[in-house]
């Protein structure tokens, strides 16, 4: 009778046991389930993240879909190679997008931003680790790892964020002061904001607030913006900006229109070819206002010197970031008393609120200039060219001296609008545009825009900088939070202003738009939406600037690019150069100048420079030494002088490098400049093959999407560098082709199909290469059904350099060893060796090992016998005098940088006013 009952209560608690270990069991199986599928998701958005910062312009591997999209290069990937996809020769991963074509916008937007691939600009989380390593742990442990894994998440968020882990994002509503439209100078000079950012003793910075928290941060993209920012300064701008509006305390609701019509002004203004010679009395003044940055001085030579006469005004503002243009246009224009240099300079960028800050405050400087008597404001670029000449523009300008010239956008107000960005808030801070959320256009008012390039009259700007209306009070503030300000600002105060009437539909220029090549989100690393820009003008569009409308300007041109073109233009303008005039067929670029400072040079360039003027020494020696006669003798002193491109007739020739050395004969320092020539590598095989399509092969970095051109000339290389494979074809029938990366050790290193449609003309693709890449000479093979077509070769430099100091050997061996046991990619190719009859040498890979560790002289012989293998010296000058008594002076060759070029140079004003 005791038994019973005790059974009873042991079957009982088993019953309750056994329900409360398959309990156990089954939340165990659910906090798998969950967080496999976590780490699934977050290890697709780690490759999704990791494929979008490594893609930039260049392309980047995809795997391919079920269909090609039609008429494109396609990549195929039998196994065991790597597939990718190209549009028109264009590697992406994103998808295809349409381009709109219906835009007289000059950096237009193809398309509403979140229609395309955000990720770039979502808050970036730490790459999970595979579920594979978590399903091999115990129950307990995955527990524990679930655990931390959320707090360490959760930590991280809040770093990124700047507060600690217990805080919500909060600021204060008292923003810090931000710069003006119109900010004086000293606002423009340096920034205005106070420092707000303290570091808390032996721990990591955090965010400080002048006043209560206030506001939280919850809209996404605000949020996502101060995850990304780098400044903490810029990361308090952006959520004291983002707090104001959601208080509504910075955007105006309703602004004032002064414009008695309703619509748009409808002028119609025409161009009369005879107008010349019915020159007015007094004719118009114009200022010139040159927007200018990069090293291309010499192309703006060429374009002031087209545009100058002494009875008009020239303005110039260089960019912040350019101090060897700042330092050309300081010495030019103190040569002409109408020309001056802004006192201050901001550093602008593509589609930022400091470009209309820029031309407020020089039509600020302008208005106070009490000695410049101007009737309009153009402003410009180094990429502008005349069409017509200056006599022309006076005419016409003089003509309709009470009009404004802007281009506008079309009709499809709320499109543009969409299109353009104008319903977001955006923010400028640390050299990028923010995108911090929605907002709502003012009523009141018609918003309009097209071109940021115009000519205004003189009330106009007057109005435009001094008026404290309503309308144009609240513009500036509403355009201070604007994407591509610039292009819409003035259209709009113009349109709802007193001079409405005044407007004509045309800035008088001609844009080179071909929005197939120039839309590729391009600038998305430093904005937060897309947008395009115009091609540049080829010897093949000339026939465009023969026009009957009233055109005036053309962009963009670009030297290093076309120089052709900017020759014919200037030609037809003015005449022929005299016979036998040097230098019109040259082109000379500045890459880097003494003043700059050698950290203005990565490591690759000053290694491959300083190898380069040691040729130069050496050519010296071997061209002009006599037996016993050191006087051609050179040791090299110091870093290089100075670097420039060379171009002869529109075609690279290498780089021009001016160095100091010491003359063994007399132990006297000389300077001398060495010119160096990449040698040819592209290669079609031998005997040739049926296959005719490719036409060329390079590789390299910057791989310039819109002009079909590499942007790092030369293809300067090294371990850390991640190269691009391009591929120029000619017309044909679909055809398949075989890409192989050989290593110098013959290790292969990466190997795909490119499916080449007949409509292609450019391919190319970065593979997705472990680095460090092994220094040395690397062969690039095409193949064709397994029969090589062509082959090319590519430099990876050693480092003699490490941060512009001598590398040390523990730094050496990192850098020049290879990637991780030799594995390039996770798939190997090592079977393909024998196929490919690619040998793999055990003693090649050992003496790589042994020029691994290599410093020192040892390691500038090693460096210089790989830059000699595809580069050569082919001349050396002095630029002073010397002991070495067959050694030409730079001026009197063709080649050098200090030879005669009349085209760019500028003399004194000639009789009729002009330069040119």
């Amino acid at each position: 009778m005791v038994a019973a009952p005790c059974a009873r209560r042991l079957a009982r608690r088993s019953r309750s046991a056994l329900v409360a270990a398959l309990t156990v069991l089954l939340l165990q199986t659910l906090l798998v389930w969950n967080f496999t599928s976590l780490d699934a998701g977050e290890e697709q958005r780690g490759g999704r993240e990791k494929r979008d910062r490594g893609g930039e312009q260049r392309g980047q591997a995809q795997r391919r879909g079920p269909a090609a999209p039609h008429g494109k290069a396609m990549i195929e990937p039998p196994s065991p190679y790597t597939s990718l996809e190209t549009q028109d020769g264009y590697f992406s991963h994103r998808p295809k997008e349409k381009m709109r074509t219906d835009s007289n916008n000059e950096n237009s937007v193809p398309k509403d931003f979140e229609t395309i691939d955000n990720s770039n600009f979502a808050p970036r989380t730490q790459r999970q680790k595979h579920q594979s390593e978590l399903v091999k742990k115990p129950l307990s442990k995955q527990k524990e790892h679930l655990r931390k894994k959320l707090e360490e998440e959760k930590m991280k968020e809040n770093l990124l964020l700047g507060k600690n882990s217990n805080e919500a994002v909060q600021v204060s509503d008292h923003p810090g002061k931000n710069i003006s439209v119109s900010s004086n100078l000293k606002d423009i000079d340096r920034s205005p904001k106070q420092h707000l950012l303290k570091k808390v003793e032996n721990s990591s910075p955090e965010l400080k607030y002048d006043q209560p928290a206030r506001c939280e941060v919850t809209g996404k993209e605000a949020v996502s913006a101060m995850s990304r920012a780098k400044s903490k300064q810029c990361r308090q701008e952006i959520a004291d900006v983002y707090c104001q509006h959601k208080l509504g305390k910075l955007m105006p609701e309703q602004v004032t229109r002064f414009c008695a019509l309703e619509g748009k002004a409808n002028n119609n203004v025409q161009w009369d070819e005879d107008s010349v010679e019915y020159m007015p009395a007094n004719p118009v003044r114009i200022a010139f206002v040159l927007v200018v940055h990069g090293r291309a001085s010499r192309q703006l030579q060429r374009m002031f010197k087209a545009i100058y006469h002494k009875d008009h005004f020239y303005y110039i503002h260089v960019d912040k970031r350019s101090n060897y243009l700042h330092r050309q246009v300081l010495q030019f224009a103190s040569q002409y008393p109408n020309v001056r240099v802004t006192p201050w300079r901001m550093a602008t960028i593509w589609g930022g609120a400091s470009l209309l800050t820029t031309y407020l405050q020089t039509m600020k400087d302008l208005m106070e200039m009490s000695d410049w008597p101007w009737d309009f404001f153009i402003n410009l670029s180094a990429a502008d060219y005349p069409i017509r000449t200056n006599d022309q523009l006076v005419a016409f300008l003089s003509r309709y001296r009470d009009m404004n010239f802007l281009k506008s956008h079309g009709r499809d107000n709320a499109r543009f609008i969409r299109k353009q960005g104008l319903d977001r808030l955006f923010l400028e801070c640390d050299t990028h545009m923010w995108r911090l959320g929605d907002r709502k256009i003012p009523e009141g008012i018609t918003v309009d825009g097209g071109s940021d390039w115009f000519l205004l009259n003189r009330k106009f700007v007057e109005y435009v900088t001094f008026s404290n209306d309503d309308l144009v009070t609240k513009m500036k503030r509403f355009y201070s939070y604007t994407l591509l300000p610039a292009e819409s600002f003035f259209h709009t105060v113009l349109e709802n202003s007193p001079f409405c009437d005044s407007m004509v539909d045309n800035n008088l220029r001609i844009t080179n738009w071909n929005r197939k090549l120039g839309c590729k989100c391009q600038y998305k690393h430093i904005v937060d939406w897309c947008g395009c820009s115009p091609n540049d003008f080829k010897p093949a569009d000339f026939h465009r600037f023969q026009t009957a409308r009233p055109t005036f300007f053309a962009r963009k041109f670009e030297a290093v690019v076309n120089q052709e073109i900017i020759g014919q233009l200037d030609y037809y303008l003015y005449g022929n150069y005299p016979s036998g005039t040097p230098g019109l067929r040259s082109y000379w670029e500045n890459v880097y100048e003494e003043p700059d400072g050698v950290s203005a040079l990565s490591d690759v360039a000053l290694t491959m420079f300083h190898s380069f003027s040691r040729l130069g020494l050496r050519r010296a020696e071997t061209s002009f030494h006599a037996a016993g006669d050191n006087s051609c003798r050179y040791y090299p002193m110091g870093h290089p002088v100075s670097i420039h491109l060379y171009f002869l007739a529109d075609r690279f020739q290498g780089f021009l490098i001016r160095h100091h050395a010491t003359n063994l004969a007399v132990s006297k320092l000389e300077t001398l400049e060495t010119w160096v020539m990449p040698k040819k590598v592209f290669k079609i095989a031998s005997p040739p093959s049926d296959f005719g399509r490719l036409q060329f092969s390079e590789i390299g970095t910057e791989w310039d999407a819109k002009e079909r051109l590499f942007r790092n000339f030369g293809g300067l290389l090294g371990p850390t560098d991640e190269p691009v494979g391009m591929q120029k074809w000619g017309k044909g029938p679909n055809v398949t082709v075989t890409v192989i990366w050989v290593d110098p050790i013959n290790v292969i290193a990466a190997t795909y199909d490119i499916l080449i449609e007949s409509s292609a003309e450019f391919t190319h693709y970065k593979p997705p290469l472990n680095l460090p890449l092994r220094p040395g000479v690397w062969t690039i093979k095409i193949l064709h059904h397994w029969v090589q077509v062509a082959e090319t070769k590519f430099l990876v430099t050693p480092l003699t350099f490490s941060n512009q100091q001598p590398i040390k050997q523990e730094e050496a061996i990192k850098l020049h060893s290879g990637p991780p046991k030799n594995a390039y990619m996770e798939q190997s190719f090592q079977g393909l060796n024998p196929v490919l009859n690619i040998p793999v040498s055990a003693a090649r890979l050992d003496q790589a090992k042994r020029s691994a560790g290599l410093v020192g002289a040892r390691l500038e012989a090693w460096v210089d016998s790989l830059v000699s293998s595809v580069w050569s010296a082919v001349d050396i000058c002095s630029v002073g005098p010397t002991a070495c008594p067959v050694l030409q002076g730079c001026a009197q060759t063709a080649w050098s940088s200090l030879s005669p070029d009349p085209k760019s140079e500028l003399g004194p004003v000639k009789p009729d006013g002009r330069l040119r």
